[in-house]
């Protein structure tokens, strides 16, 4: 049985550290990249020669014209009257996208190396590093599925909703499990284990904050923030309560085919909205019965970063769905979801002060 003495090397540490911040901000990258139409602008999964852009004129104009062809509805929808250079922004983002990814790679791998070599990661950490090539592979995997959902087919402007968030959700799934893997090398003793009632109210926040990222994905990928882009929902409310009984349209083939539709997106937009209220009352209630507590430093910093990071989110989602008459506005929509993983990490944070002092050989809270 291998011993949980204490806090991993400081380089080791580091290099976890350097690796949540990159796949928070490929996740952000992604969300830039939906949200400016960008993600069809590559229509060929290419590992290694996809490294490099086109060099020339006529591959840029290869490339865009493989774009016209292959997302000919985007094209003839959303930018019929494009030109090659307003071409080469989109595929900016989606290629900084794939590259991020590659660099991920290289960060995780050589000093992987470097610290095995040097003995200095325990088998624990082994065994979860694994875990999370395999989920990074599965992220990737299905980012590619959910490219081709919107290549090829002239009844869809964008990828499929439904396959961007198993995209985002193995995203989110990888950005939790290594936050919770640097939270065990960090700080491998915590002081607020007794307090089971606190872990049990954390984890139905995390389970509902979960959930909620991924409606967000939903309103994200139906673009059903532009329905109602109005705060509180009773504004202009006959205009929402019109989608939501628009019953006729509550069929199989309008779920798939959910563009020119309004009944789903006005219930995923309802449903959004609801567990934004149910995320502040029980992050209210976390907040109160921790400050009132007689819990450890640490746990009371994190409740005040979480409270406050719950309103701030709470804010962006407001202007995120204000901002939302004729397109999903970028910086909001962005803000918004880096606003979601912040959130995210700090509710892990809070959950792994509640764990016991032990640890397994497998890295598992025992």
């Amino acid at each position: 049985m291998e011993k949980f003495t204490g806090p991993l090397k400081k380089p080791v540490r580091i290099w976890l550290l350097i690796g949540i911040v990159m796949v928070f901000f490929q996740v952000v990258i992604g969300g830039v990249t939906r949200l400016t139409d960008s993600g069809l602008s590559i229509t060929e999964w290419e590992v290694i020669q996809g490294t490099l852009p086109p060099m020339n004129e006529a591959e840029w104009t290869e490339a865009f014209q493989l774009y016209q062809q292959a997302a000919k509805k985007q094209f003839e929808t959303l930018h019929a009257d494009m030109s090659l250079s307003e071409f080469k922004v989109i595929f900016f983002w989606e290629y900084f996208h794939r590259l991020w990814a590659r660099l991920i790679g290289l960060v995780f791998l050589f000093p992987f190396l470097y610290f095995l070599r040097k003995k200095w990661m325990p088998r624990w950490l082994i065994r979860r590093l694994g875990i999370v090539i395999l989920i990074a592979a599965l992220t990737a995997t299905f980012g590619w599925i959910m490219v081709k959902s919107g290549l090829n087919n002239d009844s869809r402007t964008w990828v499929s909703a439904y396959k961007l968030i198993v995209h985002l959700a193995l995203a989110t799934t990888l950005f939790g499990y290594m936050c919770w893997t640097w939270f065990l090398a960090r700080q491998p003793f915590t002081a607020d284990s007794d307090f089971t009632g606190f872990r049990r109210l954390t984890t139905t926040f995390l389970v509902v904050l979960f959930v909620q990222i991924l409606f967000g994905g939903l309103m994200a990928g139906m673009r059903a923030g532009m329905l109602h882009p109005y705060f509180p929902m009773f504004v202009e409310g006959d205009r929402l309560l019109g989608a939501l009984t628009a019953t006729q349209e509550m069929n199989l083939n309008n779920f798939v085919d959910y563009e020119p539709g309004r009944f789903i997106k006005g219930w995923i937009q309802v449903v959004h909205r609801l567990t934004a209220y149910a995320l502040l009352i029980f992050g209210g209630l976390l907040w109160y019965r921790v400050r009132k507590s007689l819990a450890s430093p640490i746990l009371k910093f994190g409740n005040t970063l979480l409270i406050s990071m719950l309103g701030i989110q709470f804010l962006l989602g407001v202007l995120t769905v204000i901002n939302s008459f004729t397109h999903i506005p970028v910086g909001f929509g962005v803000l918004h979801q880096a606003g979601a993983l912040i959130l995210l990490g700090i509710s892990l944070f809070m959950l792994y002060q509640f764990r016991s002092g032990k640890q397994s050989t497998h890295g598992v809270i025992a």
